[in-house]
């Protein structure tokens, strides 16, 4: 469990540091022992301890094998000349994935990549439960992602009744994507601050056939508005013609009438109008 150490001032040690050396050489010149020359044994042990700390970094430290606190506090420091110090940034970062190929619910070869914005929470963990913890985030970025594609299809053009795809979903699926990576990296101390999806799309050996589906799919839902509008503007046509006895039509000329209009309505080109300049039974 991480906890915070307290060091020494280092600029008061500095000022000790420096009188050691002064009284040394002093003493070497003055008496002509060689035994001060000792004294620079202490002056050498010293130095080793001595630490400065940039704002939003730590310096865990470790004396043989044992684990004795981070240093969390910016500024200049002295520490036991012995302390292992290993720096770890505390900085946000951000890991830019490479789109890779899985497969998504359904089965289709798809493209996804994600942007990970990350720091370090809990130097011990970061330091002590896992071996790199730069690539324990990479990793796990990877296999979150491959987790998340096989949850959800890409679309809901095959499956209509699913309601959450990889595609629309949209904040679902980046907060699922962000549970997902929350609890993979807590056990290496590290705080998930945003996730998100930045790249989605189909394979390249299915791009261009789904690319037709889709538009045939379009085309589909099109032609269907369009039926839809021109049956109900030919029975408001056959309404208004009887409600007001305009012309009274045998159900033959109804379905005559209806033929017509439908081709009208429905053609994909402009109609040609022709004036019937005799009787309805020509």
């Amino acid at each position: 469990m991480e906890k915070e150490f307290h060091p020494k001032s280092g600029y008061l040690m500095l000022v000790a540091w420096f009188i050691l050396v002064a009284a040394t050489i002093s003493l070497l010149i003055t008496t002509e022992s060689p035994w001060y020359a000792l004294g620079f044994l202490p002056i050498v042990l010293i130095m080793p301890g001595f630490i400065v700390v940039n704002p939003n970094e730590s310096a865990v430290l470790i004396l043989f094998g044992k684990y004795m606190g981070t240093i969390k506090r910016n500024g200049f420091f002295w520490t036991n000349p012995f302390y292992l110090k290993k720096r770890i940034s505390l900085r946000a970062r951000n890991f830019n994935s490479e789109p890779i190929k899985v497969n998504d619910k359904v089965g289709n070869p798809i493209m996804i990549g994600l942007v990970l914005v990350w720091r370090v929470k809990d130097t011990y963990k970061a330091s002590f439960e896992v071996d790199e913890y730069e690539h324990f985030v990479v990793v796990q970025s990877d296999a979150a992602l491959r987790k998340l594609a096989g949850m959800f299809p890409y679309d809901n053009f095959e499956h209509e009744e699913e309601e959450i795809t990889l595609r629309a979903g949209g904040e679902v699926v980046n907060h699922k994507l962000e549970n997902e990576l929350i609890e993979r990296l807590t056990i290496a101390g590290i705080q998930v601050i945003e996730a998100r999806i930045n790249y989605i799309a189909y394979a390249s050996e299915i791009a261009g056939a789904m690319l037709r589906r889709q538009q045939a799919t379009a085309v589909v839902a099109a032609r269907s508005k369009i039926v839809e509008g021109a049956v109900g503007m030919v029975q408001m046509a056959l309404d208004q013609l009887s409600q007001k006895q305009i012309v009274d039509l045998d159900e033959e000329k109804k379905a005559a009438m209806v033929s017509n209009l439908m081709v009208v309505l429905c053609s994909d080109e402009s109609a040609r109008p022709i004036v019937n300049a005799g009787t309805l039974h020509q």
